[in-house]
């Protein structure tokens, strides 16, 4: 869990994936969209990326991807985002995050 999270900190937008989800790119796609440059680890490539799943699922992320993290939090998956989106806030969030500029 402590490496999810090391990892999580490393940029103000991280995401963990799998190179075969859709909806992983999909949710990469829409914060690309506002101008952040996230760092994203594909689980199903990375080395350790079976032990970073565990943790993500340990962490509550239920399914274990995506799994985003803004500032340094876990904000969730894919419903957190497109929520946070629908709302307005996720623009907010990136902003206070600093992974966009106005």
């Amino acid at each position: 869990m402590d490496m999810v999270m090391k990892l999580g900190a490393i940029s103000p937008v991280v995401i963990f994936s799998k190179s075969s989800c859709c909806i992983s790119h999909s949710i990469e796609t829409l914060i690309r969209s506002f101008g952040a440059n996230p760092t994203a680890y594909e689980l199903d490539r990375h080395p350790n990326g079976k032990q970073m799943e565990k943790a993500l699922i340990e962490l509550g992320c239920q399914p274990s991807v995506p799994a985003i993290f803004i500032g340094n939090e876990l904000v969730g998956g894919s419903n957190e985002i497109m929520s946070l989106n629908v709302r307005s806030k996720l623009k907010q969030l990136l902003i206070r995050a600093n992974a966009i500029w106005v």
